[in-house]
């Protein structure tokens, strides 16, 4: 007859420490405290007799019907003594312990001899760890419900709780954990079988979960435009693995159109999929399928299913800011795998496509099943539904970034002087919040070629890919961001506010520039012979007099050689900018702790004299000059860049982009007077850059800018071109910052460039 005790204890992987024997209430045996609860015999009724008996009767007929001990188990006495079914409980309690902490080889252990003949270890630990991937197992928890005997099988009666990364919770009620005392000694032990992981696997069936991967959200520019989007093509290649017409030949046809060898479809299709499943062999881009689907449908019976698949919706425009997609790498993989992403999940791997990876991909869902041999579901054990993707908006306004990677092409193609030239620069910002308008690397490349299905096919992007890679001009690097370069006179801005902040020189002050500057037998030259006379520091800026800023940079150095270290680290030099959803680069701030380090001599005052006029071992990145001048027009707010503006589903958006401010501390009077220069430059006789704003009709909005010439390593080497320019001149709402690499003087090749993009387009009404 089956006996049936109820539990009271509670059991989870959260209380380890949980002692007290299951099947023991207050020190007595449950049966027992039961019974006793009776109290003394009473006489019963005859009638009432008749029922009892017809029960006892009932009892027993059920009894007998009751399945025994599992096959090749011994089966002992059907009335257990109050001792076995605590020891049995014991061991099912210490293998579901294990079970919790994933301790595969002790439940092994804990297995009746005949099962562990009928399951070694090595496929015993792979059942479990595979139906742990399956549901995204994080943890588990079980109740203890009862425990019963039936002829020698004692059964712990529990629910168990499973804990998912990607389906939530969700529980298994009336579990069985069958116990048998075993023939060769050993106490009790686990009579196990695969209805020990779930009651349905006992007759062969799976444990299936199929993820639900919501669709990539799109990019768009500030305006609404499409930047990339899920609108590319490729087919799903689905195959009966029943019903292949001729297999050695499917899977060489396989490998033949895809990336994947041939042992990795007979691995596939003959170890890691069911002899009945519809096997996923992968996907084809476009072009693959047009030119082989029919081969593949003859050759392995496949369906093909269609899915859209990543695209630029013009590559070249911003590369270097959205970056791309592709499969995750090995050491990725097991993170996403936890969160319900698998190895051949597309994500982000460079620029704003990886960094803002986890709102563009959303979060994937799925549902768990037992399904049949013959294919039927079961029991849907859990489900879960995507969290939907995030669209971006980012703060790029798309006809700015189309107009600059115009007049860069342009410049390029019509200017002899360029020939040495390597590549190029430019940014924008809005001065008052840090939003980038337009970041351009030249020379560009179309990053649809480094998807893993190319529009254009994937034999012409591996022909592309690798030109890029051959191409000694370096398309990939985003010369915005990541270039470090000597700046020449436009760091002249940050010198004059630091011999202005520490009074070197004051407003009043006047300069003899006679074109050449001589301390202790050191002399240096201005790039104007002759000179520029007597000069004060907003002249300086407009004209950019060389020796009144070797001359600052001398002073600053004698009174304390940390003051114009510390000024230009104040505006944001030798530092990350912060802009952090692309890689970035800090450059290289000379200082009087880190010089030897990349001279190998102590600090002396011809580095604060380089420093001064942006020479020497001196580097930084456009995107660092182009928050430092932000600064200067905006009254002093050193701010961080931004590159995404919005996140959401449709209009349902919430802002990214916020304004982060660290205010410097400069003297407001100081930094209209930098304005001032900057803006005579470009609208005064003998400014750097009147000869290339003369005529234009940006003055009547007012703009101004600061040129530079950077002298490069190398003999004969052009140096670098730059220039920065702010408009409207009254109210800066943008910077602008141009540069061109070995491009020549600043008036020559940047300004050009910027009084071109600054005209074709409509700054005013954007």
């Amino acid at each position: 007859m089956r006996r049936f005790v109820a539990l009271s204890t509670y059991k989870t992987a959260i209380r380890p420490d949980y002692k007290q024997p299951y099947g023991r209430v207050d020190g007595a045996h449950p049966v027992s405290k039961a019974i006793g609860a009776l109290g003394k015999p009473r006489r019963l009724s005859p009638l009432t007799c008749f029922y009892f008996c017809v029960l006892a009767l009932l009892l027993i007929t059920m009894g007998g019907c009751q399945a025994g001990a599992p096959t090749g188990e011994s089966a002992g006495n059907s009335q257990e003594p109050a001792g076995a079914l605590e020891a049995a409980s014991t061991v099912g309690r210490a293998f579901l312990d294990a079970w919790l902490d994933s301790d595969y080889d002790n439940m092994h252990s804990l297995l009746s001899f005949r099962s562990q003949e009928l399951v070694n270890i090595l496929q015993f630990r792979r059942l479990y760890v595979a139906a742990a991937r399956s549901m995204a197992l994080e943890r588990m928890e079980y109740q203890p419900q009862a425990i019963s005997s039936d002829r020698g099988v004692i059964s712990f009666h529990y629910a168990m709780t499973f804990h998912s990364r990607v389906l939530g919770s969700f529980e298994d009620e009336e579990r069985r954990l069958h116990m048998v005392e075993d023939a060769r000694g050993a106490g009790w032990r686990i009579a196990w079988s695969r209805a020990d992981i779930f009651a349905e696997m006992a007759q062969g069936a799976q444990l299936v979960f199929t993820e639900q991967i919501p669709i990539r959200g799109n990019i768009y520019s500030r305006g609404g435009q499409i930047l990339a989007d899920q609108n590319g093509r490729a087919a799903r290649v689905l195959v009966d693995n029943r019903h292949i017409p001729q297999r050695e030949r499917c899977f060489r046809t396989l490998a033949q159109v895809s990336s994947a060898s041939l042992a990795h479809f007979r691995e596939l299709f003959d170890e890691r999929s069911g002899a009945d499943w519809i096997v996923d062999a992968g996907l084809l881009e476009a072009e693959s399928y047009i030119k082989h689907g029919d081969r593949i449908a003859a050759d392995c019976g496949a369906d093909f299913r269609p899915q859209e698949t990543r695209r630029a919706v013009d590559g070249s425009l911003l590369p270097h800011v959205l970056g791309s997609v592709g499969y995750p790498d090995a050491a990725q993989v097991p993170a996403l795998e936890a969160i319900g992403f698998h190895a051949e999940s597309i994500i982000g791997k460079t620029g704003i496509e990886a960094s803002m990876n986890d709102w563009l991909a959303g979060k994937p869902g799925g549902r768990l099943v037992l399904v049949a041999t013959d294919g039927r579901e079961l029991r849907l054990l859990a489900e879960a539904r995507p969290q939907a993707a995030q669209s971006l908006w980012l703060t790029i306004d798309a006809g700015l970034q189309a107009t600059v990677r115009q007049q860069l092409e342009a410049a390029y193609a019509g200017s002899s002087w360029l020939e040495d030239s390597q590549g190029a620069a430019v940014l924008v910002m809005d001065v008052n919040n840090g939003d980038i308008l337009a970041l351009a690397s030249y020379p560009s490349y179309d990053n649809n070629i480094l998807n893993p299905f190319p529009p254009m096919g994937q034999a012409v992007a591996a022909e592309r890919y690798d030109a890029l890679l051959a191409d000694e001009r370096l398309p990939l690097l985003n010369r915005p961001a990541q270039g470090s370069y000597p700046t020449g006179s436009v760091i002249k801005g940050m010198t004059a506010l630091a011999a202005l902040e520490h009074g070197v020189y004051t407003e009043d002050s006047r300069y003899i520039c006679t074109g050449s500057w001589v301390q202790a037998g050191d002399l240096r030259f201005d790039w104007l012979p002759g000179g520029h006379g007597a000069v004060s520091v907003e002249d300086g800026v407009a004209y950019s007099c060389n020796p009144l800023f070797y001359e600052a940079g001398y002073r600053l150095n004698a009174l304390d050689p940390w003051l114009l270290p510390k000024t230009a680290r104040q505006l944001g030099l030798g530092q990350a900018t912060g802009i952090s959803l692309i890689q970035e680069s800090e450059g290289l701030l000379p200082t009087p702790d880190n010089i030897i380090q990349y001279s190998g001599l102590a600090w002396n005052y011809s580095y604060a004299v380089n420093l001064a006029i942006g020479q020497g071992e001196f580097l930084a990145t456009p995107l660092q000059m182009l928050r430092l001048y932000a600064a200067i027009v905006n009254g002093g707010w050193l701010l961080r860049p931004q590159l995404v503006r919005e996140r959401g589903i449709l209009d349902q958006r919430q802002q990214v982009a916020m304004r982060e401010a660290t205010a410097t501390g400069l003297d407001s009077a100081h930094l209209e007077l930098v304005r001032r220069g900057a803006c005579a430059a470009t609208s005064e006789f003998g400014g750097t850059a009147f000869r290339v704003f003369a005529g234009s009709p940006l003055h009547g909005q007012g703009v101004c800018g600061k040129t530079g010439t950077a002298q490069v390593p190398g003999e004969g080497k052009p140096p670098h071109s730059w220039f920065i320019a702010f408009t409207p001149a009254e109210v800066p709402r943008l910077v602008m910052v141009v540069m061109v690499e070995n491009g020549g003087e600043g008036s020559t090749a940047a300004a050009p460039i910027a009084r071109a993009i600054l005209e074709a387009y409509d700054f005013a009404g954007a």
